[in-house]
């Protein structure tokens, strides 16, 4: 079972970005077949070791089908591999997610799409005290591995909450990810999973504040 990402895979997924149809995909699609396979491989042996220092509840590689119905892009297939990875138990909050593509390799973590609950008890906390959560983002590690977090924003102050706030710049995020981004030649290297497993392990500090807020009411009791 190969657990790195093989050249031949990344040249599959050129060849379906420049060939994005049903007719050269219904050729090719032993292509598509080996591809998936290696990508599938790939996901087990980074699981193995995710779960040396973690506990992963599932984990899901995304089809490469496209749902064009309610997209203006109708090409039918993607032209990358993406898989996630959900941490156990409603104790571990965030999750993990990779994007192998030409140009645009990635591993990422974090509360992509947070529930508006989940959303106002996370900005209540940084409007309360935002020192912990600024002291895991100003960390030398953390700075190094994923620069800033990102996400998408408000423009000017969630409802709620005053643009005048010393910690505006935080509460205005309606995501909190934190990225890394990739080469291509990185990609092929026998230590591409042990370099994602790595910034996963960075991410910790970051996912296990958002936790404790996550999981404790604003008094900072235990919520069952």
């Amino acid at each position: 079972m190969a657990s790195t990402i093989q050249k031949s895979t990344l040249q599959f997924l050129k060849d379906i970005r420049d060939n994005n149809n049903r007719e050269w995909f219904a050729e090719n699609k032993a292509l598509y077949q080996a591809a998936h396979e290696n990508v599938k491989n790939f996901q087990a042996a980074l699981l193995d070791k995710m779960s040396e220092h973690d506990e992963i509840e599932s984990h899901k590689l995304f089809r490469i089908y496209r749902d064009v119905r309610f997209s203006k892009n109708k090409t039918p297939y993607k032209s990358s591999f993406s898989g996630s990875f959900v941490r156990a138990t409603k104790f571990r909050r965030g999750g993990y997610y990779f994007h192998i593509e030409p140009g645009n390799t990635f591993m990422a973590g974090g509360f992509w799409k947070p529930n508006a609950p989940d959303m106002k008890r996370i900005r209540t906390e940084i409007a309360r005290d935002a020192e912990e959560y600024r002291a895991i983002l100003n960390d030398p590690t953390f700075k190094q591995s994923f620069g800033m977090i990102e996400g998408d924003q408000v423009k000017t102050a969630p409802k709620g909450f005053s643009k005048e706030d010393p910690n505006i710049d935080l509460l205005r995020y309606k995501q909190h990810i934190v990225i890394h981004r990739f080469k291509d030649s990185e990609i092929f290297k026998a230590d591409f999973a042990d370099k994602i497993n790595a910034y996963f392990k960075d991410m910790r500090p970051f996912l296990d504040y958002m936790t404790s807020v996550l999981t404790t009411d604003e008094n900072g009791v235990p919520i069952e």
